[in-house]
């Protein structure tokens, strides 16, 4: 089992059957255009690989907010259907909260939906915590 980084749009959309395991409707196109739009704003992946396949994926921003200064953002963990329950999620956290300690943020976050409840308690038993509401607004 080996930990990579992806930085490249190109490493990122061989990427896309993960990807798909939690976004079934995406196409490359679709994919493409996002990571388009995100990766000018320091998106990154970090994929988890046993014999050339992908079993694990994040994806992670470093940014700056006013209300807690230098952080990491954990987006989209995902964890192939064969692979859930040994251990992936967890490696896949615990290396970006490193990442997130090597680059003196002052923390980790993430959202996960209400409804989620195996996720809150998988976040919550790494340290995690909740600290507010994520409101939203559908417009489209």
């Amino acid at each position: 089992m080996q930990i990579l980084e992806l930085t490249t749009k190109e490493t990122m959309l061989e990427q896309l059957p993960i990807i798909q395991q939690l976004y079934t409707d995406f196409t490359l196109e679709k994919y493409e255009s996002l990571l388009n739009e995100m990766l000018p704003i320091n998106y990154k992946q970090v994929i988890i690989q046993e014999n050339n396949e992908t079993i694990g994926l994040a994806g992670f921003w470093i940014a700056t907010k006013l209300w807690c200064g230098k952080y990491l953002e954990l987006d989209n963990v995902i964890v192939h259907p064969n692979h859930r329950s040994k251990g992936i999620g967890k490696v896949i956290t615990e290396y970006l909260v490193q990442k997130a300690i090597d680059n003196d943020c002052t923390m980790a976050a993430l959202d996960a939906y209400t409804t989620n409840f195996a996720a809150q308690k998988f976040y919550m038993n790494l340290g995690f915590v909740p600290k507010g509401f994520h409101f939203v607004k559908d417009l489209k």
